[in-house]
């Protein structure tokens, strides 16, 4: 195979790997982030909370809308990236690891005190046209 086929495949492939970059919604419906380059990282910026959301971020976030949960996100492998989270109900940072898992789902995992306390939830690709209603 000539060279320039070769890097036209490898090119396509690549182009085609699923990206985080794109809006994703929390598995409680309460919370979307915009994944989105900043800097030389990624971060995560809360775009949408519902008002149960908002609320209960007051401890740690005076206005959730516009906070970043997740920053200095850096991909340290195909599908695994690695930055700080931020928990505003707890007013928490921690470290995080977020895991590509196909191009719908997101796995997004923290651990806090030396690693003695992790949690993980899968967040779901969303659009413009999917935002929750306030109940």
């Amino acid at each position: 195979m000539p060279a320039t086929a070769m890097l036209a495949l490898i090119a396509a492939q690549a182009a085609a790997a699923p990206s985080i970059i794109g809006r994703w919604i929390n598995p409680g419906q309460s919370v979307i982030i915009n994944l989105a380059p900043c800097g030389n990282a990624m971060c995560g910026t809360v775009e949408w909370a519902s008002d149960k959301a908002k609320a209960d971020a007051r401890r740690g976030a005076r206005q959730l809308v516009g906070t970043n949960l997740l920053t200095d996100l850096r991909e340290k492998k195909p599908g695994l990236w690695r930055g700080k989270l931020f928990v505003p109900d707890q007013n928490l940072r921690a470290g995080a690891q977020i895991t590509l898992v196909g191009d719908r789902q997101l796995k997004v995992a923290g651990c806090a005190l030396a690693g003695k306390l992790c949690k993980s939830q899968l967040w779901t690709r969303t659009d413009a046209a999917s935002i929750p209603s306030q109940p």
